[in-house]
């Protein structure tokens, strides 16, 4: 029913027309003012949909106090509707500013004499608990309805008291005698208690409430032994020991108590869920016993339901901490081996067990143990993990139930995380996928491609070799065009990429384009295009991308896939490269560089204000300088080999101190320098397009990174090589090696990184000072060998899975955008800025906000005036201010001088702080103007010394009282 109603209200109001703020408003209150009881109900359900689109506190404001009204004077099924909009608007509550207002409309129905006006009155109080957690006459209110002889008033009451005590510690102590007394009284009914003992659960606000609240649920444990007593009870202990966290331990020793010696399934089951809880929140609590002890009931029980739970608990718990505390902690661990520990007995005996679901946590448990728990004797444990998982993924590749698809998910995910910590075992994993993808339904033949396609992207264990049997694979499937299919396809086609780490050959190409033609539609094309770009086949790319160009029915859609088309023949023209051989690579850098400058001009048309692509333009401009600088570099060292240095430049250089002065020519040695500096800029730019990407995905964040640094390298292979050899250092370029490589694109990066830096670290260190003809070969070598890396084009390009956007709004701002708002000068301006932090379908994906900084400053454009001799202090504003944005919102305020005459522009900035404490640059960026105006007693004074008279007794008494 609840949800019914929330679908309803979130569905209502479709298709209404685009109003500003101000209209929608009236609309919707002339709705209100009607006298047809649907058109009020549909006026009302409009205003979730309302604050949705217009979520400052203005507009919050104005509409809650006209709910309150209809609240106030409405029938009970307007009020119902009203209490719905409020729930549904839980979050936009704290914006309302005339709380006081508010409350007192809504409350005014308590007095009423219908008890179903006053049940919900209650449920409205109960759901601001939020805003009023401290009003008294609400808590009054609530005690008494608690007494009340109406049974939906009591349950409303029960609502109310269960929020305001999560919220107040001052009410949460006065109710909890109350609740006590009525929990233990006999005139209480049964199914009362039962809504009373989850109040309990807030009483947390300080370690003597929460105890007393423990004795009072032990003692009802014990004193109500029924299956729905104790089940309520103990689910409450629960979560009042996970509130208060001093009692964890205790609370997990008596659900495995329970679990022990308690012979009802459903107690049994309840425990089990509320350990797992435990063990999600706090697993660093579960000692060796704890876990021992689940263990031994998970081997003696006889049914499947609850060995399946208690095992998704220790699977849980095999994740984290725990595990390492079990087998470090254990009592003569010298006299025992792995096998002996009963969790390892348990995970092998459940390993190859009939039902799926518990197999599958028994493989989960040991593939943990062997990835976290990195000692001699588990190594054993290994080869049991890999043959548990072969034998569950021939289980399941047979069986196209959800169930079996589900339990695959399982195994293939401990798959990758296997190999990802035990590399040896990538051949034995990777055999039997390739080995059950001939066999296996579709359904699960794409999730085993997706396994195949995640290993080798973090190891290159796909050889050469097994492309023949995913070729003659991927004819077969071609023959259908069910849905399914097209999802192999992709899938498939993304191992075949991932595999031929070289160039696919045109036999492979052929037999792609040709599946896709007889039975793929277009957008299966798009993907597998796409997929060939991330993994650097554009001669692939670019001719899927031409095939679809006539395909699609919007010309911004035209431009995006012509865009997409330039850049894969740009990026395939630099395949080409040869290393010694600059003339060349000069010609295939200028025919890149035009395929990318016609690339950009469709993807600026292909951008519409919904989606501006400025990610993607941002990247490919940067690409385009890259290239170019590139060229320029090896265009100089062509030049300093027709036009090289002298032979006494060296002795030049160190006569004159000038290190410069071994390049030779004036010329060269700017161009050298000019090089230097572009590279340095070019991967500032590249730091400010990283920063700015808060929604793309690490795999892309990375790729931008390695742009950066390979800008770095070269800027820095210059001035070691050729500017300052003596102060250039090594260390701060040297790369980690110990870091984990999550791609081949990456990998192959990082190869050339070492390279060339070991190649200018030798040449430093044989031939100082270097030549420079060896110079000069190791730069143009080095450029080389970067481009020669096809270019990964990273999911962000293509779609983006988090949205994050800031909405903000300025107070006071001027009714015309261009219009300057007036301040005198001796005043100070208090500028309030509000936001709203706005989120697409998946919310903190990749990050979440922190905290949002918003950075204020003002320029002044025009003087009006004098020129006086002001401070430098008073002429400008930086400020600078950190927000926590709560339920998405935000405001603060700033005070800001404008002592000098004339219009000046303020620029408010902001940007976000991730929970990492990372600074993005997201924007915006809001612009007002000030104008600041001569204050008119100043203008008085200042008219009558320019007129001779001396100012009056009267005014210079005002002058002296004014400067204080």
């Amino acid at each position: 029913m609840a949800s019914s109603a929330k679908s309803f209200l979130a569905d209502a109001g479709y298709g209404e027309q685009e109003l500003d703020a101000n209209s929608a408003l009236m609309e919707l209150d002339k709705g209100l003012r009607s006298g047809k009881l649907g058109e009020q109900c549909e006026a009302v359900v409009r205003f979730p949909r309302l604050f949705q689109k217009y979520p400052f506190p203005i507009l919050i404001n104005s509409a809650f106090l006209k709910l309150a009204d209809v609240f106030r004077v409405g029938n009970n099924f307007l009020r119902l509707c009203v209490l719905k909009v409020t729930q549904q608007s839980e979050k936009h509550l704290e914006k309302i500013l005339n709380v006081d207002e508010f409350v007192k409309r809504v409350f005014s129905v308590i007095h009423s004499n219908d008890p179903v006006a006053r049940a919900i009155t209650l449920r409205m109080l109960g759901s601001m608990a939020s805003i009023i957690p401290e009003r008294k006459n609400a808590h009054h209110s609530i005690r008494q309805s608690l007494d009340s002889h109406d049974n939906v008033e009591v349950e409303a009451a029960i609502f109310a008291a269960a929020n305001f005590s999560a919220q107040s510690k001052d009410f949460a102590v006065g109710i909890c005698n109350k609740i006590s007394e009525m929990i233990q009284g006999l005139a209480t009914p049964v199914d009362l208690k039962l809504k009373l003992i989850p109040i309990l659960q807030h009483m947390h606000h300080d370690a003597s409430l929460a105890s007393s609240s423990r004795q009072l649920l032990q003692q009802l444990v014990t004193s109500y032994p029924s299956t729905k007593m104790v089940i309520v009870t103990l689910h409450t202990f629960t979560l009042l020991a996970a509130s208060s966290l001093v009692d964890i331990p205790k609370q997990i020793q008596l659900l495995l108590q329970y679990l022990k010696n308690d012979p009802r399934k459903a107690v049994k089951r309840l425990a089990i869920q509320d350990l797992k809880l435990l063990a999600n929140k706090t697993p660093h609590t579960w000692s060796r016993e704890n876990i021992q002890a689940l263990c031994e009931s998970a081997l003696h029980t006889p049914y499947d339901s609850l060995k399946m739970g208690m095992l998704s608990v220790l699977s849980t718990l095999s994740g984290t901490i725990a595990i390492k505390q079990y087998f470090s902690s254990a009592p003569g661990t010298a006299a025992t081996t792995a096998r002996s520990f009963d969790l390892v007995k348990l995970a092998q005996e459940c390993c190859y067990h009939t039902n799926r679901g518990i197999a599958a946590h028994g493989v989960r448990i040991l593939t943990n143990i062997s990835a976290s728990c990195q000692e001699k004797d588990l190594l054993p444990l290994e080869q049991d993990a890999v043959f548990g998982l072969e034998a569950l993924l021939v289980l399941c590749s047979q069986d196209d139930s959800p169930g079996a698809q589900a339990t695959l998910k399982i195994t293939l995910t401990c798959m990758v995380k296997l190999v990802k910590c035990r590399p040896h075992l990538s051949q034995s994993v990777v055999e039997s996928l390739l080995t059950q993808l001939q066999s296996a339904q579709d359904s699960a033949r794409i999730l085993m491609c997706h396994c195949l396609a995640a290993i080798a992207m973090q190891l290159p264990v796909l050889a050469d070799g097994i492309l023949g049997d995913l070729m003659d694979l991927y004819k077969l499937i071609g023959q259908s065009a069910t849905d399914k299919k097209q999802e192999l396809l992709v899938s498939l086609a993304t191992v075949i990429f991932v595999s031929s780490q070289k160039a696919l050959s045109t036999e492979i190409k052929t037999v792609i384009k040709q599946q896709l033609e007889n039975a793929s539609n277009g957008w299966t094309a798009y993907r597998i295009a796409r997929q060939a770009s991330r993994m650097g086949n554009h001669d692939m790319a670019r001719e899927l991308y031409q095939s679809l160009l006539t395909q699609v029915a919007s010309e911004h859609f035209y431009f995006w896939l012509n865009s997409l088309k330039e850049f894969s023949h740009a990026e395939q023209c630099l395949t080409g490269l040869q290393e010694d051989n600059y003339s060349s690579a000069l010609s295939c850098i200028a025919e890149a560089l035009k395929s990318y400058h016609k690339g950009i001009a469709s993807l600026t048309a292909a951008s519409t204000p919904l989606n501006p692509l400025n990610f993607q333009c941002g990247f490919v401009k940067l690409r385009i300088d890259l290239l170019q600088a590139f060229s320029q570099l090896i265009c100089t060292c062509n030049s300093l080999k027709t036009s090289p240095p002298p032979a006494i430049a060296t002795t030049i250089a160190m006569t004159s101190g000038n290190d410069l002065q071994r390049c030779g020519r004036i010329s060269n040695q700017a161009r050298m320098k000019h090089s230097m500096e572009e590279f340095r800029n070019l991967a500032t730019r590249y730091g400010d397009l990283y920063q700015s990407s808060f929604d793309a995905d690490s795999a892309t964040l990375r790729n931008v990174e390695l742009q950066q640094q390979s800008c770095l390298l070269i800027s820095h292979a210059i001035e070691a090589l050729i500017l300052d050899p003596e102060s250039a250092s090594f260390q701060e370029y040297s790369s980690n090696g110990t870091a984990h490589v999550e791609s081949e694109y990456e990998r192959r990066m990082m190869s050339v990184f070492n390279h060339v830096l070991e190649e200018v670290e030798s040449l430093n260190r044989k031939y100082a000072p270097v030549s420079y003809l060896a110079s000069n070969t190791c730069l143009c070598n080095a450029v080389i060998a970067l481009l020669k890396v096809p270019l990964s084009f990273q999911r962000y390009f293509f779609q983006k899975l988090q949205s994050t956007s800031i909405k903000l709004a300025l107070s006071p701002s001027p009714r015309n955008p261009a219009e300057p708002i007036a301040v005198q000068n001796n005043q100070q301006l208090a500028l309030k800025v509000e936001g709203v932090v706005q989120h697409g379908s998946k919310p903190g994906l990749f990050r979440k906000i922190q905290s949002v900084c918003l950075n204020v400053s003002s320029v002044l454009q025009s003087k009006s005036g004098q020129d006086y001799k002001i401070p430098i202090d008073n002429m400008t504003n930086e400020m600078e201010q950190r927000v926590e944005p709560h339920n998405d919102y935000f405001s603060t305020q700033f005070l800001l001088n404008f002592v000098i005459l004339g219009t000046h522009n303020i620029t408010v900035e902001s940007s976000v702080i991730d929970s990492n404490g990372i600074v993005w640059k997201t924007g915006p960026k809001t612009t007002i103007f000030v104008k600041s105006l001569e204050d008119p007693y100043s203008q008085q004074v200042r008219l009558q010394q320019q007129q001779g008279q001396p100012p009056s007794q009267q005014q210079q008494q005002r002058t002296a009282y004014s400067r204080f």
